[in-house]
C-alpha cells in the first residue's frame, strides 16, 4: 500500500448524490462554504438519480455544475442510476449488503460486461456535456470483482472506497480516511456525531481526510452544523483543501 507523500496536510470535502433533486438540499451549505472562500469541492455526479432524474433533462443543473467546474471544483461519476437493480442477491452475505445494509449499491452485484456497459454509459453523459472526469465512486463504495475488472479499461485515474483512494487502472491504494455520518434518524445522528469526533481524534496526524456528505446530512441542524464547523476546524489547522484528483496528483509526485 502507498503512503501518501508531501508534508502538507490536507482535506477533500465530496458531496454525495449530486443530481438535480439534492440540490436544493445542498445549496445553503455551499453557499455557506463558498462564503468561506477558496474551498474546492469534489461533487459526485450521478448521470440519472433513482431513474428519475437524467442529467441531460436538466439544462439548468447542468449549467450550475459547468459553473462549479469554472470555479476549481472537480464532477466525478458516482454510479449511473445509484440505485440497485442488478441480479437477486445470492446468499445471506449479499443479501444483507444488498437489501438490508443498502438498497442503492449499484455496482455490488453486477458482473464485468454489465459494469463495463454502466460505466461507458456514465462517461458518455460527461462526454456529451463537455465535463472533464477522472473518478469513478461507486454508490455505497460497493464495487463487485467484476466492477473492478471493467474500471481497468477505462480511461478513469481513481476510485475509493472509505478509507483508500486507488489510482487506476492498476489499483494502486493510498490511505485517505474519511468520516461519513448516517443522518437518518436522531439516534442515527447522535452516534454519526461520537464516532466522528472519535475518528477526528483518531486521524488528526493523518496526511489527508475526507469529509463525505450526504443530501439527507443537510436536512437537520445538527449534521449540517456538524460538517461546517469541522471543515472550519480543520481549516484553521492549517489542512489546505484540495479536489480528489488534485490530491491523487500530488501522490503521484512523489
Amino acid at each position: 500500500m502507498a503512503e501518501a507523500g508531501g508534508a502538507a496536510r490536507s482535506l477533500m470535502l465530496v458531496l454525495h448524490d449530486v443530481a438535480p433533486e439534492t440540490w436544493p438540499d445542498y445549496q445553503p451549505f455551499v453557499q455557506a462554504i463558498d462564503a468561506l472562500g477558496g474551498v474546492p469541492m469534489t461533487w459526485l455526479v450521478v448521470p440519472d438519480f433513482h431513474h428519475r432524474n437524467a442529467l441531460t433533462r436538466s439544462p439548468t443543473f447542468c449549467r450550475l455544475l459547468e459553473r462549479r467546474l469554472a470555479m476549481g471544483d472537480e464532477l466525478a461519476l458516482h454510479g449511473y442510476y445509484h440505485a440497485d437493480d442488478g441480479p437477486a442477491p445470492r446468499g445471506p452475505r449479499e443479501y444483507f449488503m444488498r437489501r438490508i445494509y443498502t438498497h442503492e449499491g449499484e455496482f455490488h452485484g453486477l458482473g464485468q460486461a454489465a459494469a463495463l456497459q454502466r460505466l461507458q454509459a456514465g462517461l458518455a453523459m460527461f462526454e456529451q456535456q463537455g465535463w472533464p472526469v477522472a473518478g469513478f465512486v461507486a454508490p455505497a463504495w460497493l464495487m463487485s470483482e467484476g466492477t473492478r475488472q471493467a474500471l481497468r479499461q477505462l480511461p478513469l485515474r481513481y476510485t475509493s472506497t472509505p478509507q483508500h483512494l486507488y489510482r487506476l487502472p492498476d489499483f494502486a491504494a493510498f490511505q485517505a480516511p474519511g468520516l461519513v455520518w448516517s443522518a437518518g434518524s436522531a439516534w442515527r445522528r447522535g452516534l454519526s456525531h461520537m464516532v466522528s469526533n472519535w475518528q477526528c481524534q483518531r486521524w488528526r496526524d493523518a496526511n489527508t481526510l475526507r469529509l463525505g456528505l450526504h443530501p439527507v446530512d443537510m436536512r437537520h441542524a445538527s449534521s449540517r452544523t456538524y460538517w461546517l464547523e469541522t471543515l472550519q476546524g480543520l481549516l484553521a489547522q492549517g489542512r489546505e483543501p484540495l479536489t480528489k484528483s488534485a490530491w491523487l496528483a500530488r501522490q503521484a509526485a512523489h
